[in-house]
């Protein structure tokens, strides 16, 4: 049908009783209207409470939703205008940094995104850049840069892979080695390797790839090769979990060649969907040049981010989880999780 009908219930006399499908209608409707079809179609969606196929929130507090509601008009890009919202953001991503053992949490860099595959997307071209600088200074091509993954990584490392040129080198999953383990890691990388991605909380499985392992081999191949290959880890799930639940495991910036770490707000930090956050080691992990510096929303202020306007309602919520859960909180919710 090329025409949405109305059901006689909800129209008003003499209103239209249907709407074009695939073309915005000439004429307007009552709010009441639009609302009941809308919300009508809607019901044809799943249950977003049942649905545990993409491990994101679907259920927060009447606090965290006044808190929404009040702040989901805000443009998080926007920093001049939302100084509160954009002091708020700051603190969440220093929480986070601390949680992570950064050396220097003071002097570290990190950032919000619309979830963990744009952060895995700007972690992997901060790599990317970084090989870049380095093989340029030593008047060597930038030609075919590669990333060492394993074959079980999200979609989003195969975007990025796509969408900004780089060789994905998959280190397939067998039964011996069912995750990416350092194992036979000497055959996968080389000179134009920008870095390797390891999991903490592979998709289908739930796994921790052990980073320290990893970081490991990628030691004994420095001092053999002269090869300084950098760690991004996804810990999409993982890094709202560890923390809590493993504090001992080191994975995190306790290693030396952890560069940057990911993780999905909207997933174990508990926040409805639309919430990712990346923490680089130091400052000088995320290359200067990938920040800009934009002075048309009101003053001079970096951003570092691959989107530009997105909402800032959800940095709100992540903020009012740390305050209203904590430590504590945080491990008895993961610890029923598990």
């Amino acid at each position: 049908m090329s025409d949405l009908e109305l059901n006689p219930l909800f129209a008003r006399t003499d209103e239209a009783t249907s709407f074009p499908r695939h073309r915005i209608p000439e004429h307007s409707s009552l709010p009441e209207t639009a609302y009941q079809l809308i919300h009508d179609e809607a019901m044809l969606d799943g249950n977003a409470r049942m649905n545990l196929a993409t491990f994101v929130g679907t259920w927060m507090d009447d606090h965290a939703n006044r808190l929404y509601s009040e702040a989901f008009d805000k443009n998080m890009i926007d920093k001049d205008e939302y100084p509160a919202t954009a002091e708020i953001e700051d603190r969440c991503w220093r929480m986070i940094a601390r949680l992570w053992n950064a050396p220097d949490p003071d002097h570290t860099m990190g950032t919000s995104t619309v979830g963990s595959s744009e952060a895995c997307m700007f972690g992997g071209l901060a790599l990317k850049r970084r090989w870049q600088h380095r093989r340029r200074a030593a008047g060597e091509s930038t030609e075919r840069p590669n990333i060492v993954l394993s074959s079980a990584v999200q979609v989003c490392w195969e975007k990025f892979c796509n969408y900004f040129d780089v060789e994905p080198r998959y280190v397939p999953v067998t039964e011996e080695h069912r995750v990416l383990d350092g194992h036979d890691l000497d055959r996968y990388v080389d000179e134009n390797t920008i870095g390797v991605v390891a999991i903490m909380g592979v998709t289908y499985t739930g796994m921790y790839e052990p980073v320290a392992a990893i970081a490991a081999a990628l030691d004994e191949i420095e001092d053999r090769r002269g090869l300084d290959i950098r760690i991004h880890v996804d810990a999409a799930s993982g890094g709202m979990i560890a923390p809590f639940l493993q504090p001992d495991l080191e994975w995190d910036f306790r290693l030396p060649r952890v560069a940057s770490i990911n993780t999905s707000g909207h997933k174990y930090g508990l926040v409805y969907p639309g919430l990712g956050w990346i923490v680089w080691r130091t400052q000088e992990d995320l290359p200067e040049d990938l920040v800009f510096r934009v002075s048309y929303l009101g003053g001079d202020m970096p951003t570092l981010a691959l989107n530009f306007s997105r909402p800032g309602a959800q940095v709100l919520l992540q903020y009012y989880l740390f305050l209203q859960l904590g430590m504590d909180g945080y491990r008895r919710v993961q610890g029923t999780t598990m």
